[in-house]
């Protein structure tokens, strides 16, 4: 690495704590903060660009495939990446915090591979994010065994998940560090911290540093990844192109451009993948002011309803297009003793990863290695012996702009059980969040931020529409209130309560209640100026 000097400095903010000092060295923040000063201003131009965006989407500014970048869709000659080392078969992927427990339990699932996720999974306190990095550390080093105070032992196996690390999303700030009183970008930090203290050991151990990159918008997003990458891999001595990163196809504007993200990052690419909430929250960010946008229940809208066909098709014919992996989305059920009803539960996502596998992705999610033995018998039956079906183009397949916003033929009011629903669960999501926890298993499924997301977004369009009165929302909401108090007497249910009615109940509806969340409750609590 450069021994030019920086004009500024790192300042640590969070509070010490047990070995955080191997994570925060000194030349680890000094890394960050060369990635902070070569990009810390283009993220801030592209958050701008955000806005305008969304503004010229208000005011009318239809949705469609750019022109200007026509001449990359119709290039026939490009392709991305050959799959990286551990990374070419990946029909089961697992997904989950990098929380000491979770490490062990998915490395040793029996999927390919465990996406760490610093961002929906994760609740963004100081110990969470920096013992996340110490638990990648020590997982790589083979040094995470343990035995829990009741006797429980978590020991690696052999045969472990390759892993890839999913850091937070461009919108997101590390208010613990800072740089001339400015916080640093979250995703540099997520990224920075893992690849500067884990890349040579991955590439030693025979893999490398792999990631997953959430909420990209376009293509300069995905550019600015890749300059990212070819920077990181320049400080430190590694070859261009060891990096790979699969994109998360999960805002609206990002589904019109899937192969301009992928050729942006296509000596870094390692595919794209579908995350259906997320997808639906966009879509009602950015469309939900218009009444034949309306969405009903969430639960009544599935892989199957014809924008969200639309939307994955168009994603694997993409990827396998350019020669890259396609990914599924999330099966979240969470394992049950009643035998009825998790054999229901088993066979609905047998169901949803058949479909998958039938429509041509090359792996899928689960958020519980319970979950791991159906999907991959699903995927075995399709794929056999081959790694994965990207030779499978899907030429058959046409989308047009119009396809990828027929909302209207899913569209419809919600239910009484359906807005209760996400009003029970947006406040519990908030409760367990805000106490630390990212992954939280509720109700049978093992929720995250996008679930929330969603939840509430819901709940501020059909209040919009006049299809839920405020009244209404206002009571059920101190129903759940004094049921979660109830049976959580410590459940923090005030500042649970005040993020839904910010964030829900407002009469605009905020971008992500993450970012505003984390500025006035989990950073505030710790004592760092927000």
């Amino acid at each position: 690495m450069s021994t030019t000097a920086l004009t500024s400095t790192i300042q640590v903010l969070g509070a010490p704590g047990d070995r955080f000092d191997e994570i925060l060295t000194p030349a680890a923040l000094e890394f960050i903060g060369r990635l902070d000063a070569a990009f810390a201003g283009r993220r801030f131009a592209l958050l701008a660009e955000r806005r305008r965006c969304a503004d010229r989407i208000a005011a009318g500014t239809p949705l469609d495939f750019s022109i200007v970048t026509a001449g990359v869709r119709n290039d026939p000659d490009w392709r991305v990446a050959p799959p990286a080392p551990g990374l070419s078969d990946r029909r089961v992927e697992i997904t989950g915090p990098p929380e000491r427990r979770m490490t062990v339990n998915a490395l040793n699932s029996g999927a390919a591979v465990w996406m760490a996720d610093f961002e929906d999974a994760t609740s963004p306190t100081w110990d969470n994010i920096i013992g996340g990095q110490l638990n990648l550390l020590d997982a790589i080093e083979r040094r995470i065994d343990f035995t829990t105070p009741e006797g429980k032992q978590y020991r690696l196996g052999e045969d472990l998940a390759t892993i890839m690390v999913r850091p937070r999303g461009w919108h997101l700030t590390e208010k613990h560090l800072v740089i001339d009183d400015r916080p640093v970008p979250a995703p540099l930090v997520d990224f920075g911290l893992y690849f500067f203290h884990c890349a040579r050991r991955q590439i030693d151990a025979g893999h490398g540093p792999y990631f997953y990159l959430p909420k990209l918008e376009n293509r300069y997003e995905a550019r600015l990844w890749n300059d990212v990458f070819v920077l990181a891999q320049d400080l430190l001595g590694i070859p261009r192109g060891t990096i790979r990163a699969t994109v998360l196809i999960e805002t609206i504007t990002a589904a019109f451009e899937m192969e301009e993200i992928l050729y942006e990052l296509r000596e870094h690419s390692a595919g794209l993948n579908a995350g259906r909430w997320d997808y639906l929250f966009s879509l009602i960010k950015n469309l939900g002011h218009r009444p034949d946008f309306v969405l009903p229940d969430r639960a009544k809208v599935t892989m199957t309803a014809p924008f969200m066909r639309a939307y994955t098709e168009l994603l694997v014919r993409t990827c396998h297009k350019r020669g890259a992996h396609a990914i599924g989305g999330m099966a979240a059920h969470v394992p049950s003793r009643d035998a009825q009803v998790n054999e229901a539960a088993l066979a609905m996502v047998r169901l949803d990863k058949e479909r998958e596998a039938e429509d041509g992705f090359d792996g899928s999610w689960v958020a519980h290695p319970g979950l791991v033995p159906v999907c991959r018998s699903v995927f075995d039956s399709v794929l056999a012996d081959r790694p994965h079906q990207i030779e499978r183009t899907r030429d058959d397949v046409e989308v047009s702009a119009a396809d990828l916003v027929a909302v209207r033929r899913t569209a419809g009011p919600p239910t009484p059980e359906g807005v209760r629903a996400n009003i029970a669960v947006a406040l519990r999501y908030f409760d367990a969040w805000l106490r630390g926890s990212g992954a939280v298993a509720l109700y049978g499924l093992m929720e995250d931020a996008a679930t929330a997301e969603i939840a509430r977004c819901q709940i501020w369009q059909w209040i919009r529409h006049g299809l839920v009165g405020r009244d209404t929302v206002a009571e059920l909401l101190e129903d759940e209130f004094a049921a979660l108090g109830a049976e959580y007497p410590w459940a923090r249910v005030d500042d649970a309560r005040a993020i839904f009615e910010r964030t829900a109940m407002a009469k605009d509806l905020p971008a992500f209640f993450t970012a505003d969340a984390y500025a006035r409750f989990l950073v505030r609590r710790s004592g760092v100026r927000s």
